[in-house]
């Protein structure tokens, strides 16, 4: 049986703000990060390490306080990778009314005892929207390759 997704739910703290009195973005980052490996390791069975974060938009601000949701859910396997799209939402615990924060696509890989890449599970999506989602997936995949051919001019000397 493999794990699809996951829901991570926790109360943004003091020390998550930034100067601003906002939660500082590399905390939402990492919260991403924990949520991501959660779901491809429930998905794969297997100890992963992330390859790629992008199109991370911060839409709304969180609050100390706030609850903190972080959805993440398989959207495309390849041989040894995950992508997988994640939501966060915020809200005051005593009103919940939960609002989108911040979103992006996390891609993980499934590693072996001796660090090397390995097989996971296929994920074939059943419903219309599961299928949406998974052509999306693909649409991102040759958007990144094109990205990547564009910075390369950043690793040159």
């Amino acid at each position: 049986m493999h794990q699809r997704e996951i829901t991570l739910r926790f109360l943004a703290e003091p020390q998550d703000v930034n100067f601003g009195g906002k939660v500082h973005g590399g905390a939402v980052m990492k919260w991403i990060d924990l949520a991501a490996y959660a779901c491809a390791a429930g998905w794969s069975g297997r100890y992963c390490v992330t390859v790629y974060a992008g199109g991370i938009r911060f839409l709304a601000p969180i609050h100390v306080g706030n609850l903190v949701e972080v959805d993440a859910k398989i959207i495309y396997t390849g041989n040894t990778s995950m992508h997988i799209a994640l939501h966060v939402n915020a809200c005051d615990p005593k009103a919940l009314n939960r609002r989108l924060t911040t979103q992006c696509i996390v891609i993980m890989v499934a590693m072996d005892e001796s660090g090397q890449p390995m097989q996971v599970p296929e994920w074939v999506p059943q419903s219309e929207e599961d299928k949406l989602h998974h052509s999306k997936a693909i649409k991102l995949m040759e958007m990144r390759k094109l990205i990547g051919e564009e910075m390369q001019f950043l690793s040159k000397r």
